[in-house]
C-alpha cells in the first residue's frame, strides 16, 4: 500500500463532517472533524511520522478517538465511520455540495424530502417545481442553483490542475518504487499546466511492463481497474466527493521513451503540426518514433524529435498550436520557480488567515524569499474578518515591529483593499499611502445587473486608476469549475494598465489561477507587467507559486515580465514609478 499523505487524511475528514452534516448530526460532532481536518492542515510534518513516533494525541484538538481514526487511515486506506456514512447515502449525494448554493444543509433537506440522490435527480425536482416548494428556498434560490448546475456542466466535469496533480504525483511515486522501473514521467495535459484535466497520464520505462501495471492496478486509491495489460493500465481514483480521476499508465521502451512522452504530453494540435513538418520531409512520426522508411531516425528523446525537424525544444506549456512552432530563436526563456523573489499578496490572523506575520515571513525566507507583502482584507469584507481604519492603522504598526524584528527578509505593509460597487477604494487615500503595496480586489457585486450603477470593468478601471493601487488582484474573479469570471472587457483593463504601469496579479490558488493564461498574453502584450502570488492564508500554500508560474509560462511570461522576480530594490523603484505614472 502506498503511504497515505495529510492532504489524504484531510479529505477524508472533510467528506465525513460534510456527510455527518448531511445526516444531521450535532454540531459538535460535525466541528470536531471539521476542527480536527483544520489542525491537520496547519501540521508540518508528516503524520506517518507522528504516527510512527506515536506523537498524534500531542496535536491540538486530536484525543484518543481521533487518533485512533487517523491511524487506521494511515495504515489501512479507509476510516469505519466514513465507510459507514458512505454506504448510508448515494454514492452521488456528495457531488451535489460542489454545486454553488448547495451547502450540506439543502442537500440534505432536498435528499430527505425529495429523495433527490443525485445531480440527475436534482435537475427533475427543480424542472418540477417541488424544490422551490421547500421550506427556506424558493424561485430565487433553486434559479441560482440550477445555474450552478449549468455551469458546473459546462466545465465538461474536468479536474482542476491542483487536485490532479498530487494524484499525479503520488501514483508517479509508487510506479518509480517498483522494482525494474527506470523512469516515470507525468504526460498529458497536466505536464502542459493546464488548469483543468481529463485525466491522468503516466509513462514509465520499465523491464516487466505486465508486473508494473498489475501492481499499478492494486495501488491505494484506486476505485475501478478500467483496463490492465502488459503494456498499459488505466484505472479510477476516488477524489472522495462523489467524483473519479481516470489514470492511465503506459510501459513505454527506452528507444521511445521521448517519442511517447512528446505524443501523449500533446496538444492534439501541437502533434499535429509536428506531423505535418515530418510528412514534409518524407517521414513519420508517431508515438514510437520519428521514421524514415523503416529507419528510427529519432525516438529516444523529446529534444531528439525537434531538432530532426528543425526546431529547438519547446517547453510542454507552450505546445497549444498558439505559433510555438514559428518563435525560432525568438522562443522565450520562460519563468522559473526559482525567479521568484518574493510573494505579495498573502493573510495573516489579523484577517482570515491561520498564521502570524512572522510565522509566514519565517516561512517565506526558509523559501529563500527576498520579501513578502502582508495583505490582510479591508474593513467591507466582513465574512473574511476585513480591518476597520482603526486596525489597520494598528495593523500597519504591527508589520512595521516584525520587520524590525526579523533579519533575512523584507515584511512590506500591504492591505487587499475591496474595490467598491461604486468604483472608490474600500480605504481612503490618505491611509493607502502609508501602505508599500496595495491590491485593489473586487470580493462582491461580480455579477452585472441594472442596479449596478458600475460594471466590473469600470470598478476596476476605477481602481486601476488610484495611484496607490499597485496590482488588482485575481482580476476577474473566477473560482474554477465553480463561478465563472466576471465579464471585463480585458481590452480596456489591460490598456489603462499600461499607462498607469499597475500590475495585474496571476493568484497562484489553484482554485484560481486568475489571470487564466490567454490574459495574461493579452496583458504582456500590452506591456503590462504581472505578478505571481499565492494568496496564501496558511505558510503551506506558498507551495501554490508553482501553479502560478506554470500558468504564467503557457502565456510565455518571462522573468522580465514579473514584478516578484525583481529584486527589492527594483520592486520599490516599480511601485514608486506606479505612483508617479
Amino acid at each position: 500500500m502506498g503511504v497515505m499523505s495529510n492532504a489524504d487524511v484531510i479529505r477524508a475528514f472533510q467528506r465525513i463532517a460534510d456527510l455527518l452534516e448531511i445526516d444531521g448530526a450535532d454540531r459538535f460532532r460535525v466541528n470536531s472533524y471539521k476542527k480536527a481536518a483544520r489542525t491537520i492542515k496547519e501540521v508540518p510534518d508528516a503524520l506517518t511520522k507522528l504516527n510512527e513516533a506515536g506523537k498524534l494525541t500531542d496535536l491540538p484538538g486530536i484525543g484518543k478517538g481521533t487518533a485512533d481514526r487517523i491511524r487506521q487511515f494511515l495504515e489501512t486506506g479507509r476510516i469505519d465511520v466514513l465507510d459507514e456514512l458512505q454506504a448510508k447515502f448515494p454514492p452521488g449525494l456528495p457531488q451535489l455540495l460542489e454545486i454553488q448554493g448547495m451547502g450540506p444543509k439543502k442537500v440534505s433537506q432536498a435528499y430527505r424530502d425529495l429523495e433527490v440522490g443525485s445531480i440527475s435527480d436534482l435537475k427533475k425536482v427543480i424542472a418540477s417545481g417541488e424544490l422551490a416548494k421547500l421550506p427556506g428556498l424558493g424561485v430565487t434560490s433553486v434559479k441560482k442553483i440550477a445555474e450552478g448546475i449549468a455551469f458546473m456542466e459546462k466545465s465538461g466535469g474536468r479536474t482542476a490542475m491542483g487536485r490532479a496533480l498530487p494524484v499525479a504525483t503520488l501514483f508517479s511515486e509508487m510506479i518509480a518504487s517498483l522494482p525494474g522501473v527506470t523512469r516515470v514521467e507525468i504526460a498529458g495535459s497536466l505536464r502542459r499546466g493546464k488548469e483543468t484535466v481529463g485525466d491522468v497520464d503516466i509513462l514509465c520505462e520499465a523491464a516487466d511492463g505486465g508486473a508494473v501495471v498489475n501492481a499499478f492496478a492494486t495501488f491505494v486509491g484506486v476505485t475501478r481497474v478500467l483496463a490492465r495489460g502488459e503494456t498499459k493500465g488505466s484505472v479510477t481514483v476516488d477524489l472522495g466527493d462523489g467524483r473519479e480521476l481516470q489514470v492511465d499508465l503506459r510501459v513505454v521502451e527506452k528507444e521511445s521513451f521521448g517519442a511517447a512522452l512528446q505524443y501523449f504530453s500533446g496538444s492534439k494540435e501541437h502533434n499535429v503540426l509536428l506531423r505535418e513538418r515530418a510528412i514534409e520531409k518524407k517521414w513519420r512520426l508517431n508515438e514510437y518514433g520519428l521514421h524514415d522508411g523503416d529507419t528510427k531516425i529519432a525516438g529516444d528523446s523529446e529534444e531528439s524529435i525537434y531538432a530532426k525537424l528543425g526546431l529547438r525544444w519547446i517547453p510542454p506549456e507552450l505546445r497549444e498550436d498558439r505559433g510555438e512552432l514559428e518563435l525560432g530563436d525568438d522562443l522565450p526563456e520562460l519563468v522559473e520557480l526559482s525567479d521568484i523573489r518574493g510573494d505579495l499578496h498573502m493573510h495573516t490572523t489579523a484577517s482570515d488567515g491561520k498564521c502570524s506575520i512572522l510565522e509566514m515571513a519565517n516561512a517565506a525566507k526558509r523559501l529563500g524569499y527576498e520579501y513578502i507583502a502582508i495583505c490582510d482584507h479591508s474593513k467591507s469584507s466582513v465574512i473574511a474578518n476585513g480591518l476597520s481604519i482603526a486596525r489597520m492603522v494598528q495593523q500597519i504598526d504591527d508589520i512595521r515591529a516584525a520587520n524590525d524584528e526579523i533579519d533575512g527578509i523584507e515584511i512590506l505593509v500591504g492591505t487587499e483593499c475591496d474595490i467598491l460597487a461604486n468604483g472608490e477604494m474600500d480605504y481612503p487615500n490618505d491611509l493607502l499611502s502609508q501602505c508599500d503595496w496595495v491590491v485593489g480586489s473586487i470580493h462582491s457585486g461580480m455579477g452585472e445587473s441594472k442596479s449596478q450603477k458600475l460594471s466590473g470593468t469600470e470598478r476596476t478601471i476605477a481602481a486601476i486608476e488610484n495611484k496607490y493601487v499597485c496590482a488588482i488582484g485575481h482580476p476577474t474573479g473566477r473560482l474554477i469549475n465553480r463561478r465563472p469570471a466576471m465579464e471585463l472587457d480585458m481590452s480596456q483593463v489591460v490598456e489603462v494598465a499600461a499607462r498607469t504601469k499597475t500590475l495585474l496579479e496571476v493568484n497562484a490558488s489553484w482554485q484560481r489561477l486568475d489571470l487564466k493564461d490567454l490574459h495574461i498574453m493579452q496583458a504582456l502584450g500590452a506591456g503590462v507587467m504581472i505578478t505571481i502570488n499565492t494568496d496564501a492564508h496558511h505558510f503551506d500554500q506558498f507551495a501554490q507559486m508553482s501553479f502560478g508560474v506554470t500558468t504564467s509560462r503557457r502565456a510565455r511570461a518571462t522573468r522580465n515580465d514579473v514584478a516578484n522576480c525583481l529584486s527589492l530594490g527594483a520592486l520599490r523603484e516599480r511601485i514608486s514609478a506606479i505612483r508617479n505614472a
